[in-house]
């Protein structure tokens, strides 16, 4: 029976070990996307929350995020 080198079979055989690991990186990788776009799907909606509570206490305002003051929008007579 024909055989490749033994050196040519650890290559062959090291390329393929490399290859699964990486595909199973891939995989990890596709699951640790996931699970973040659901936390930011999440955090979305408790900014939207909260942007309807503080709407509903203080009107349309855009509030400076360093210092917490706000000033009221002034909505076009258009609209």
């Amino acid at each position: 029976m024909k055989k490749i080198t033994d050196d040519q079979l650890k290559k062959i055989t090291d390329q393929q070990q490399q290859l699964s690991r990486l595909l199973n990186n891939i995989g990890v990788i596709e699951i640790q996307k996931h699970n973040i776009a659901s936390e930011v799907k999440i955090l979305s909606n408790d900014i939207e929350q909260t942007k309807k509570e503080l709407e509903e206490e203080y009107g349309s305002v855009n509030i400076d995020l360093k210092t917490g003051e706000f000033t009221p929008i002034e909505k076009n007579e258009d609209e």
